[in-house]
């Protein structure tokens, strides 16, 4: 429970989302992608469903069509995916996803870069994570290194997809969530 101003509250219940995870790289296969699985078992040990995990090559098109099928399924409530947001001629997701995006989540690739700035300085202003919303999807765009998806994952995600969270998280603004309860 919750005291706030003589009124008790009461304490919000953690809420299990449907998490889609998309990893991105030229050179992996889900067997060696050590980001897809750090993630997909930090997502499971907070009490998440994993709820599809998938590869693609680094490809703007494929990664669009991937992450469109899972923006119109109803029973995917977040997608993050992993690589593909650097500065190479290859790395295209940003490029891929910003045209699906119905709003910017603005000061996540901020965060993250801040965070990870005390982590490997100056290198993370290479990174272009980034987050939306599309069709009442949370979208979260990582870099592919395993440091990078742990520290999101800890220091951002863990905690913005916890209802428990206050005095805001994302959970609080899912619309789809309601359709998959």
């Amino acid at each position: 429970m919750l005291l706030v101003q003589g009124f008790v509250l009461k304490t919000p219940k953690f809420s299990s989302l449907n998490i889609a995870l998309l990893s991105i790289s030229d050179s992996r296969s889900l067997e060696d992608d050590t980001s897809g699985e750090t993630l997909a078992s930090l997502i499971t040990q907070s009490g998440h469903s994993l709820a599809d995990r998938l590869m693609s090559k680094d490809n703007r098109y494929e990664i669009r069509a991937k992450v469109s099928a899972w923006i119109a399924n109803p029973a995917v409530q977040v997608i993050i995916t992993s690589g593909g947001t650097g500065f190479t001629g290859r790395d295209t997701t940003p490029e891929a996803l910003l045209p699906l995006f119905d709003k910017l989540v603005e000061g996540f690739g901020e965060l993250f870069r801040s965070l990870s700035f005390q982590e490997i300085g100056a290198s993370t202003i290479q990174s272009r994570a980034l987050a939306g919303v599309a069709n009442g999807t949370f979208i979260f765009c990582l870099p592919g290194s395993t440091n990078a998806c742990k520290t999101a994952w800890e220091m951002i995600l863990k905690t913005q997809l916890d209802a428990r969270s206050k005095p805001c998280n994302f959970v609080d603004l899912m619309p789809r969530l309601k359709e998959v309860s």
